[in-house]
């Protein structure tokens, strides 16, 4: 991994902090008896979950907030992170969050809260302790050869 190709792993987290409060909120509606604003909500979640797993974590949204607004007024990282983990990190967190709309969608409403509480402990876990939940995925699939470069040396 070259320097050009690494993030600064505190991005990552600042983005775990937003997307925890947001899930947080979308919790509180959906218990709080506001299913459709629950929804609405949640749904931009998948998009921005979608965001980062098909466009990358350099091109998400909350990467960009970080880079602008946060990275300028912190000492440089130590080291750089590979981006590949956390950008499947969002894919996962695409899948758990389309699963709940969706089946919110085909006549389950306890769906999204439950979706959404799933989704906010792995958002907890980054944004807090540094535990990527994804990221820990990613890794066991790689050294499984499921996914990344040992895939191809496995084929």
């Amino acid at each position: 991994m070259s320097a050009a190709t690494g993030i600064d792993p505190r991005s990552p987290r600042f983005g775990a902090g937003i997307t925890g409060v947001l899930l947080l909120v979308v919790i509180g509606l959906a218990v709080g008896g506001a299913a459709l604003p629950a929804l609405i909500l949640f749904s931009a979640i998948t998009v921005l979950f979608a965001w980062g797993a098909f466009a990358g974590v350099q091109r998400h949204p909350y990467g960009r907030l970080y880079r602008r607004f946060v990275r300028p007024r912190v000492q440089p990282p130590s080291e750089l992170e590979d981006p590949i983990p956390p950008t499947f990190a969002q894919g996962v967190g695409f899948a758990i969050t389309l699963i709940g709309v969706a089946l919110t969608l085909l006549g389950l409403p306890i769906a999204v809260p439950i979706a959404a509480g799933f989704a906010f402990i792995a958002a907890f876990l980054n944004s807090v302790f540094g535990y990527c939940l994804g990221c820990q995925i990613y890794l066991l699939l790689a050294r499984l050869g499921v996914v990344g470069r040992n895939r191809t040396a496995a084929a």
